[in-house]
């Protein structure tokens, strides 16, 4: 199997899973209790906590989450105010502020260019005095395309709002801008374990909050944390983080060696500049998206968002960037990173391109 849908999730680190691993077979406790057994799990948690902040800006706390969609709603619904958020969100954000609205929450979507980047005008319009939110994904989880989150947040300072970055995509692999106030990620997009998450608040910053309890967590997220999934989350993150550099230019290199391996047929989605080169989101007219992932059952790869996979539904990310239906429903997305080597990618590349080919001609 050669796997190419590291937007999705990514393989689990090697480290990661020898730091979950004692607290899986034989340390048990629980982080919130007060003896011996239960520091030492505190400890580990806290470890973890500083691993994954080192990676956040200056200046605020990591409380650990479920994993980025309550790290997201809680971020939406701990506050109040209008809210101007983009068309191109995940559905974490788009269909929580969705919810808020019903309940009579004023909402702005701001609409894409073609390249999948919003027009900062546009977004200067929108975000004026009175605004209490601005949501932004930092780096799109379907096309890849980076954001202008720093001046973004910029407007939504000086306009007195919070600034919220999506940053599970960009976590780890491109710079979190200062301006941020929350931050929303995930572990197991950075080659860490599923099922946790965290949301960076700014030192000043208060929310409702979203689950009552214990309230373990510093800003008052309640529930036992999991110190397997926390040592896990941490490792990745500093693994992340000592390899910045190597992952970023291992991402550039796969990224360009596949556009070169590509014919003319296939056009690429989003900006090709202003993205994250371990996305790679491809269309070509009249592909049978559906028939080419039944030829090719040993490449992992995907039509879209893994959250809206089934649906029936074209993407509403390649819909905001001006795609008509049939274009967006002939569009693939491949995600490679750290594991993926450049024979894999364009070994695949390869049989893509001949299956996709050999629809043309049965047609």
């Amino acid at each position: 199997m050669i796997y190419l849908d590291y937007q999705a999730t990514t393989p689990l680190a090697p480290e990661a899973l020898a730091a979950m691993l004692p607290w899986l077979e034989s340390q048990h406790a629980n982080p919130h209790s007060a003896h011996a057994p239960g520091r030492a799990a505190k400890a580990a948690v806290e470890a973890a906590r500083d691993d994954v902040a080192a990676l956040m800006p200056v200046g605020g706390a990591v409380s650990f989450t479920s994993g980025a969609t309550e790290a997201l709603n809680w971020a939406i619904k701990g506050t109040t105010g209008p809210i101007v958020t983009l068309a191109s969100e995940h559905a974490a954000v788009l269909d929580t502020v969705e919810a808020e609205a019903r309940k009579g929450r004023d909402v702005t979507v701001l609409p894409l260019g073609s390249d999948g980047l919003v027009d900062l005008a546009a977004a200067r319009a929108a975000i004026r005095p009175g605004t209490r939110l601005v949501a932004a994904m930092l780096v799109n989880n379907e096309i890849g395309t980076i954001q202008p989150v720093e001046q973004l947040a910029d407007l939504a300072r000086a306009a007195g709002a919070l600034f919220l970055c999506d940053a599970v995509q960009g976590y780890g692999r491109t710079r979190i801008p200062d301006g941020c106030d929350l931050v929303a990620v995930s572990a197991h997009k950075i080659h860490g374990p599923k099922g946790v998450g965290a949301l960076w608040i700014r030192d000043g910053v208060t929310l409702d909050p979203l689950l009552h309890g214990g309230g373990q967590e510093p800003a008052g997220r309640s529930g036992t944390l999991s110190p397997a999934l926390c040592a896990g989350f941490g490792a990745a993150a500093r693994l992340a983080k000592q390899r910045f550099g190597a992952d970023h230019a291992h991402a550039e290199q796969l990224f360009r060696a596949a556009l070169a391996h590509l014919d003319g047929d296939w056009i690429l989605n989003g900006s090709r500049d202003e993205r994250y080169h371990g996305n790679l989101n491809i269309r070509r007219k009249g592909l049978d998206v559906a028939r080419l992932m039944s030829d090719l059952r040993d490449i992992a790869f995907s039509a879209g968002s893994a959250c809206a996979s089934g649906s029936g539904r074209p993407s509403h990310v390649l819909r905001a960037i001006g795609l008509a239906d049939n274009e967006a429903r002939s569009s693939i997305r491949l995600g490679f990173g750290r594991y993926t080597t450049e024979e894999e990618l364009l070994t695949a590349l390869d049989r893509i391109i001949a299956a996709a080919r050999s629809q043309k001609v049965a047609a």
